[in-house]
């Protein structure tokens, strides 16, 4: 399907308006960066950025050093009535890290873990991306499909759990489903909004000057879209590290959800907090390289 001036509507309701003062002619600029009216049009360099890195940092690690306080705290002092939580004492981390890592179980969990979320990614995004465009494109299969979309988007993915285990059985078949059940959405939606949101202007530009399909797609469609699919990509990559873990739990002998619950059936409930610190570093770690990988850079 080509882009055609009438598939993006300007008066369609779901589109945002044009910025003021917008006109197909561009105003004169001098070299210099100046506009017509002699005025400068460089943007202000924020020059206290660097002044606050350093207290942003101390700032950060007087919260961290906040938090260890109040969790040694809280198992020092309900430690004595329960087991179960003086386990959790943060000076048995190191431990129970190292005992994790000379057995090389967590190393194999976390690469497991990984390449399942990677796998449930791609097949979102290869799922997700041309369905999207195809929404944002074309208004009968975007009126057609906008209740259905609405509808399925709102169950939970874990509520596939028992449906997608009956189909594909146990392993990592089901656990990679439902984090492409998890993912797909944020994607879809984003990708359909993006491609909606195009000025027509550009299109009818476009066409004018005989832009063939696949030139439409590299000049107008693809510029215009990638900035709204890459932050889409890492929201819905946030979404499917945190249905991850638990869908490891069901029916599975590896990966990091496996290992909380095995830890806990083994009792060792010192590991099973390690696995979980883990988890949150690591989803955090995946959430900075996203933010580094995906946001569209300026210039």
């Amino acid at each position: 399907m080509s882009l055609a001036p009438t598939d993006l509507d300007p008066d369609d309701p779901g589109r945002p308006a044009p910025r003021d003062g917008a006109t197909a002619e561009a105003r004169p600029r001098d070299p210099a960066g100046r506009g017509a009216d002699g005025a400068s049009r460089r943007p202000v360099r924020r020059r206290g950025v660097r002044a606050e890195r350093g207290p942003a940092l101390a700032w950060g690690a007087l919260g961290v050093l906040a938090v260890g306080l109040a969790w040694w705290a809280l198992t020092a002092v309900g430690g004595a009535g329960s087991p179960m939580l003086a386990a959790l004492d943060p000076l048995g981390v190191p431990a129970a890290l190292a005992s994790l890592l000379s057995t090389g179980v967590l190393v194999q969990d976390l690469v497991t873990s990984t390449l399942r979320l990677l796998l449930g990614m791609g097949i979102a995004a290869a799922v997700g991306i041309p369905a999207g465009v195809l929404i944002g494109l074309h208004r009968p299969t975007r009126w057609a499909s906008a209740l259905p979309v609405q509808f399925v988007r709102m169950i939970s993915p874990l509520s596939w759990a028992p449906v997608a285990v009956a189909l594909l059985g146990v392993g990592s078949a089901p656990v990679v489903f439902l984090v492409a059940a998890a993912a797909i959405w944020p994607i879809l939606l984003g990708t359909a909004a993006a491609v909606a949101a195009i000025d027509p202007r550009y299109v009818a530009v476009a066409h004018t000057l005989g832009a063939n399909r696949r030139e439409m797609l590299r000049t107008v469609l693809v510029p215009s879209v990638r900035p709204a699919v890459l932050q889409s990509i890492r929201l819905a990559l946030g979404i499917a590290w945190v249905v991850l873990v638990p869908a490891e739990m069901l029916g599975v002998t590896s990966g990091l959800g496996y290992e909380i619950l095995n830890a806990r059936d083994r009792l060792a409930y010192d590991e099973m907090l390690v696995v979980i610190l883990v988890i949150g570093m690591l989803g955090a770690a995946i959430d900075l390289l996203a933010r580094l990988l995906l946001t569209p850079r300026r210039g």
